[in-house]
């Protein structure tokens, strides 16, 4: 189907003011950048007020669409949350600036000396669903990075992207930072999102952030570079030994503290001969409200579930539902993680040395852990300041994107009158 000329006509002039405005931000100074993120730090404190206004009409229009809880959590704006994209910028802010690192140098033998110089990219594009502090996440990283940024929000945090991205912008002009650096499509048309995929000539990479319709969706589409961030489906092992205590409290963080978001666990694989972790668990987990969807020895072991079928394995639920299963050994466990995987984040419970290396060796995820909950995969919490994704891929970048994954190298040449012979 040919794009609508409106609509294209809508994200090309967009996207070429980004296209511009990179050239400049290749060159610009560091103190440029970081006043830039600093002063929106600023401005999203003095005006927590009008976002909030803004995403009050968001969460009433995401309610009206029923939305689920888990959803309207990741749709929210609080004080607290407006401070967190705050002290993200300053945190971006303090971090190293990445471009013109030298990475490599050498000199041939006819003396031509050689550097692999880290670069921007040029224009980012972020196609992302829902949360609203992605825009400011984004915005900031791509920033950082010497990248300008094309946002396209979901239609859900309309108002709430609309006004995080011109504060956004306003810090850029004060900063002297030229027009098109954060740049919004102000538009809920989904024909944006194709039109977006397409525009190799003014974007250097699309990262798609939502769930796996979006990415696929983006993906099969884009003549642009796309860098995946497919779904979650985190996965958890509890081993046949482990700290009690310390199972119980992980599971829940794992499960219960933000269960819309990612890097939240959807499947929990026990081996059988730790019934009592098994138990522990799923109560703990009952009694805050999560709907255990369990195979059946979980189901005779524990009341109140519900009986898992193969597709609940395959689920990503990002709400209060987990599904459960009884393993009868670590290989049965590392079998299931790796069928179901989406390759984010993977966690393994245990007080046994050999069997944690092992499963950090062998589980194929961006992002493992032992002992840990895997609420952790996230830029933020990696010290990286924020994030633009958590990539799914195997080139270019891995796990938590933050702002040297959102550069390149170029390599640089001097040399003395030397000629190919």
């Amino acid at each position: 189907m040919a794009d609508t000329p409106d609509i294209r006509e809508r994200v090309v002039e967009r996207a070429k003011r980004c296209h511009a405005a990179a050239r400049f931000l290749a060159y610009s100074t560091t103190d440029q950048r970081n006043r830039a993120l600093l002063r929106a730090a600023e401005l999203l404190r003095e005006r927590t007020a009008d976002l909030l206004a803004a995403n009050a009409v968001d969460m009433d229009r995401g309610a009206e669409k029923g939305l689920s809880s888990a959803m309207l959590d990741r749709l929210k704006l609080s004080d607290k949350r407006i401070e967190e994209m705050a002290v993200a910028c300053e945190e971006v802010a303090a971090l190293d600036d990445p471009i013109g690192d030298v990475l490599e140098e050498w000199t041939r033998p006819n003396g031509l000396r050689i550097q692999k110089v880290r670069v921007p990219l040029g224009v980012v594009g972020i196609i992302f669903e829902s949360r609203p502090n992605v825009t400011i996440d984004a915005a900031s990283l791509c920033l950082k990075a010497g990248n300008a940024c094309l946002l396209r929000g979901g239609s859900e945090a309309i108002s709430s992207n609309i006004a995080l991205a011109a504060i956004m912008a306003e810090a850029c002009r004060d900063a002297g930072l030229p027009d098109g650096t954060v740049e919004i499509l102000d538009f809920t048309d989904r024909e944006a999102v194709g039109v977006m995929s397409r525009l190799d000539e003014y974007l250097s990479l699309i990262v798609p952030r939502g769930g796996a319709g979006l990415v696929r969706a983006v993906s099969e589409n884009a003549s642009v570079p796309v860098l995946k961030h497919e779904r979650g489906l985190t996965q958890m092992y509890i081993d046949e030994t482990c700290d009690l205590a310390m199972a119980v409290s992980l599971v829940h963080n794992a499960k219960v503290q933000r269960p819309g978001v990612c890097n939240a666990v959807e499947n929990l694989f026990v081996h059988e001969g730790n019934v009592p972790a098994l138990q522990a668990v799923v109560t703990d987990l009952q009694e805050a409200g999560v709907e255990i969807r369990g195979d059946l020895r979980t189901c005779e072991l524990n009341s109140g579930c519900v009986c898992a079928t193969d597709e609940d394995f395959d689920t990503e639920y990002l709400d209060l539902i987990l599904a459960v299963r009884v393993v009868e050994s670590m290989d049965e466990a590392l079998d299931l993680i790796a069928r179901h995987s989406s390759g984010l984040t993977e966690a393994i419970i245990t007080d046994n040395e050999e069997n944690a290396e092992r499963f950090l060796r062998e589980v194929d995820s961006a992002c493992v852990y032992w002992n840990a909950s895997t609420r952790f995969t996230d830029g933020g919490q990696f010290g990286f300041g924020a994030e633009i994704g958590i990539s799914t891929a195997k080139i270019h970048a891995r796990g938590p994107m933050a702002v040297r994954e959102l550069t390149i190298y170029k390599y640089v040449c001097r040399g003395d009158g030397q000629v190919r012979t």
